[in-house]
């Protein structure tokens, strides 16, 4: 390792330097390989940094300009990501899923000078938008299978792209120590797409003071707070805040091993492979894992269902002390708990990749408190916490010990928050607050006020003037013909709950009264028709059946006995497919874009008021 320069700005990259002197042999990543986990200690990590940052210099990156990483989770998206940082550069991570429009509309809007990409379906889509990028200059590739073949001087090999790095550091020993010995806590550090929801993905500027305030904030959210025992997957999309605060920045602060997935597919598998003591998830994972578990009580020998469905009614009691007591044990909650972790809850957690999990979050997204509750009562510590790319995924959270189903908890140690006294809206301030959109500042100046305050857009209450729960997005707000405000994402989420739903739209905005468009689970609804022997071929088929209705009916039936008949769903329609990213209907994030998705639909939705 080469240090010539002390670095007055401490940093992530500053941190994974210091450990990797600090304990060079300890394993900060794993990674597998023709399946088996190759393992990578802080030493190597550090070393990898540097080259990548190496061989940025030799490219002519200067400081201020961005490089864009285009691939999954894997070692040389944090490798760049760091290096990135390093040389005082600005990373710009673009999702997986983004389709070539996509692609063409952030690398230009960022002016990426240079691209990292995976592999030839990534290249394939920069390569197909490049005249509409005159400021980038080079693709660094990362997977050669398909691009070999390719003749384009902008393309280079990742592993040449090492191999400059390596040059430029002997003829410049020392290089990135001068160039991060440079950074000052304003720089800007990364620049995060927003999702897109109701327009084109705005590009937050986040600072390296930014980052350090969610740093320090976020490793104290945990009891204990992480260490280098900790483990974690990461899996979900590392240009999403939430992932890269719980991989890369909870990796560099506090030293937990990171473990890749190897795909979004082979998730159950490398949980139940690496149990991570600390987890992650957006609403939509911890839904699918509970209608997994639904779907196998269904599918059990009926000996099986007895017990599992007896002791999963005793985690459902245990659950409902934990929402009152504020998660925690009474004797008697701890007493039925051990005897259940004998006979179901640790094999139960074994199978789920949850047996050893100490910490778990659920963000990014609403989710429903019955989701929440049975984790809690099979043992898995869970957590509904809040936070944006706009506060570097600070805001609130709920604390162990002090859990409130349906609020996104209390104010971390160092936020502002404060609710707008007409419309209800959550403002916060604190250091971590961003620096505004690039190259917007009309939409800065929309969301970020003279006095330091962010304006979320999204409406909460106090619950016992010290929890903070979400009603909705203002913009999502639906005021029926009767003139009552309705949150649509509180039925939303109700619906989400049973393992037979998998997206729910609820719509009604100035009509006489509320429908829901609504998406079928195939995995758990197809394996209910198996068990009835009703033949299906497609998706559309099976939601087509009268039986399935009459299924959907009887959940949408339950769910609406918990709301005011304002708020009630009188009728819904099937979606008739699954919504993708790719055709404009879901985020990247799987956040639904109402506005496409009533376009796209339009004709359900009219029928559904005839």
């Amino acid at each position: 390792m080469t240090v010539a320069t002390r670095t007055a700005t401490t940093s992530v990259v500053t941190r994974v330097r210091d450990r990797a002197l600090a304990t060079p042999g300890r394993v900060a990543l794993r990674e597998k390989a023709f399946g088996i986990w190759q393992e990578v200690g802080w030493a190597q990590y550090w070393e990898q940094v540097e080259l990548v940052g190496h061989a940025l210099l030799a490219l002519g990156v200067e400081p201020g300009d961005r490089v864009a990483v285009h691939a999954e989770n894997r070692r040389e998206w944090l490798y760049s990501d760091l290096g990135i940082v390093a040389v005082r550069a600005v990373t710009v991570g673009l999702y997986p899923t983004n389709p070539a429009a996509e692609v063409s509309y952030l690398l230009v809007h960022s002016g990426a000078k240079i691209l990292i990409a995976e592999d030839q379906e990534q290249v394939d889509k920069a390569l197909a938008v490049l005249d509409e990028c005159p400021e980038l200059e080079h693709i660094v590739y990362i997977q050669p299978r398909g691009i070999t073949s390719y003749h384009d001087h902008r393309l280079i090999f990742w592993r040449d792209f090492l191999e400059l790095g390596r040059s430029h550091r002997d003829d410049h020993p020392g290089a990135v120590e001068r160039r991060m010995a440079g950074s000052r806590p304003g720089d800007l550090m990364t620049l995060i797409y927003t999702s897109g929801t109701t327009g084109p993905p705005k590009g937050a500027m986040l600072t390296i003071a930014n980052v350090e305030f969610a740093v320090t904030t976020l490793v104290g959210v945990a009891e204990p707070p992480p260490s280098p025992r900790d483990l974690v997957l990461s899996y979900l999309p590392l240009c999403h805040v939430a992932e890269r605060a719980f991989t890369v920045w909870f990796n560099a602060a506090a030293g937990v091993q990171v473990n890749f997935a190897e795909s979004i597919e082979t998730v159950p598998a490398n949980l139940r492979e690496v149990q991570p003591t600390i987890l992650f998830g957006v609403p939509r994972i911890w839904e699918k894992v509970l209608a997994g578990v639904n779907a196998r009580l269904d599918s059990a020998s009926p000996v099986k269902r007895l017990v599992l469905g007896f002791w999963l009614r005793v985690a459902d009691r245990i659950g409902d002390t934990l929402t009152r007591t504020g998660g925690r044990h009474t004797t008697a909650t701890r007493t039925a708990y051990a005897i259940g972790w004998l006979f179901c809850y640790r094999s139960l957690r074994e199978r789920l990749g949850l047996r050893r999990v100490r910490y778990a979050a659920s963000g990014a997204a609403p989710i429903a408190p019955a989701v929440l509750k049975f984790f809690m009562g099979i043992g898995v510590p869970m957590h509904e916490v809040y936070g944006m790319t706009e506060n570097s995924a600070v805001a609130t959270g709920n604390r162990p010990g002090r859990v409130r189903l349906g609020t996104v908890g209390e104010p971390h140690e160092g936020v502002e928050l404060r609710l707008d006294e007409f419309t209800g809206e959550i403002l916060t301030r604190h250091p971590g607050n961003f620096a505004g959109y690039w190259r917007d500042p009309r939409a800065t100046a929309a969301v970020l006020d003279e006095d330091g305050w962010l304006h979320t857009g999204d409406v909460g209450v106090w619950v016992e003037d010290t929890h903070i729960k979400i009603t909705d997005r203002m913009k999502d707000i639906l005021i029926t013909g009767g003139g009552k405000n309705v949150a649509p994402s509180e039925l939303e989420n109700a619906l989400k709950a049973s393992p037979y739903v998998k997206e729910a739209v609820v719509v009604g905005d100035r009509r006489p009264y509320l429908a829901a468009l609504i998406g079928i689970e195939l995995e758990t609804v197809g394996e209910w028709a198996r068990r009835r022997g009703l033949p299906y071929t497609t998706y559309r088929d099976l939601s087509g059946k009268a039986e399935v209705r009459e299924l959907v009916q009887g959940v949408v039936d339950a769910v609406n006995t918990r709301f005011a008949r304002a708020e009630r769903i009188k009728r819904f329609a099937f979606l008739p497919k699954e919504l993708g990213h790719e055709d404009g209907e879901l985020t990247a994030t799987q956040k639904v874009r109402r506005g496409a998705v009533a376009a796209l639909f339009a004709d359900l939705v009219e029928g559904l008021y005839r």
